[in-house]
């Protein structure tokens, strides 16, 4: 069904520039003999993206897998969630169980007993993997290239970008932080390798008329509280903090940036230890107003051996007690104020991403969008939701 494929070093040699290497990947012919991107002929077409370069697939791929959630999002939300091979723990159901989206996530991780494993590439058996080539080696190193050459010459090719966080020495080496694409622009390129144009476009539209929405109310002066954000896998029970900053690029902070909320991070230019390790002296020298947990909305998922479903008492338990019971954290103007809040998770296609835009400005502009439930944070009063679920849920179903 396939092709050979280039080697990760063919795919590679752009020294920050994107590549011209070419795979080829896919099952079903297009509708018609004319497919996205550019057409090759045969029914088959290229896309190009960042750092695989250009990309031929001879059919839209019956079957995909990802890494990272914010991929499988993309694919959720253009209706094609029927599609993706993954495992449970990338599966977002907190998200998706509003809109009846399902998918088979009975395959074991491809992360295992840390490293990569091969055996579970050939089981996932996939037509195109959306996943990054570079994130296998540089991730296990004993992952090399004849790996990734191996499974896309014999399963599929490779279609992705680790764009997500754009901080690693590897990403700063080959370029990323100069052409990684946005969230937005990795959607494009997903909806053009699954034939999903209008679709994507729709989606589009959506944000942008979200984003339009929020500018449009963002209040005007310099109050927004102080923001101190700390990783999920953080332990204020023993003292340990992992701070992260607003200003970081990849899509994981992108609804800070989005409502300008970067200026506000109480710890920028504070030093840190490795993967930023700080304190209970350091947080209440920086004192946050707000002490905002990433991934915190997803406390109770099934990463932590819960339903998916947000767990408030679970949060409370593991991020707010141990603070309150702490004689140092129990000082902090965030605890005192009861303002140790569940922020965002990381991972984030359109769908989850319009979820949590709305999210974030309602946990800092309350008066403007209204107050978080903190026992359910993204079921806001319809009065107040700033998109419409009948919307979204029309896009996902292809009533467009």
């Amino acid at each position: 069904m396939s092709e050979r494929k280039p080697t990760r070093r063919e795919m590679l040699q752009y020294g920050g520039a994107v590549a011209a290497g070419v795979g080829l990947t896919g099952c079903s012919d297009l509708a018609g003999q004319s497919g996205p991107g550019t057409p090759t002929g045969s029914g088959s077409y290229t896309v190009e993206m960042f750092p695989v370069g250009e990309v031929e697939f001879d059919g839209v791929p019956e079957s995909v897998t990802t890494y990272n959630k914010g991929w499988a999002d993309m694919v959720a939300s253009l209706g094609q969630a029927s599609k993706l091979r993954t495992d449970r723990l990338s599966a977002p159901t907190l998200f998706y169980d509003r809109f009846d989206i399902d998918y088979d996530y009975d395959y074991p991780p491809l992360w295992q007993d840390g490293g990569w494993s091969k055996e579970t590439f050939y089981e996932r058996d996939a037509d195109a993997f959306l996943i990054d080539p570079n994130l296998l080696t540089n991730w296990d190193d004993n992952w090399d290239e004849s790996d990734t050459e191996d499974i896309a010459t014999k399963v599929g090719s490779f279609f992705g970008c680790h764009n997500r966080r754009v901080r690693g020495q590897w990403q700063q080496e080959l370029g990323y932080p100069e052409n990684a694409p946005s969230m937005l622009e990795a959607f494009d390129k997903v909806g053009t390798v699954l034939d999903e144009r209008a679709r994507t476009d729709a989606w589009l539209d959506l944000h942008e008329e979200l984003q339009s929405t929020v500018q449009s109310r963002l209040p005007d002066g310099d109050d927004t509280p102080s923001i101190g954000l700390i990783n999920g896998g953080s332990s204020p029970g023993q003292g340990e903090f992992y701070v992260l900053y607003l200003e970081d690029n990849g899509y994981e902070m992108k609804p800070y940036r989005d409502l300008g909320l970067v200026d506000d991070d109480a710890f920028a230019g504070v030093e840190t230890g490795q993967y930023g390790l700080t304190d209970y002296e350091t947080m209440l020298e920086v004192d946050p107003d707000i002490i905002l947990v990433h991934w915190g909305i997803t406390t109770g998922s099934v990463t932590s051996g819960g339903d998916g479903a947000f767990d408030a008492e679970q949060f409370r338990a593991e991020y707010v007690e141990p603070m309150e019971n702490d004689e140092v954290g129990s000082e902090l103007t965030a605890v005192q104020e009861g303002r140790v809040l569940p922020g965002p998770t990381a991972e984030q296609g359109p769908l989850i991403n319009a979820f949590q835009t709305e999210l974030t400005a309602r946990l800092f502009f309350p008066e403007e969008f209204g107050e978080v439930d903190l026992d359910a944070p993204l079921d806001a009063p319809e009065s107040e939701q700033l998109f419409d679920r009948q919307r979204v849920a029309d896009i996902v179903n292809g009533d467009i």
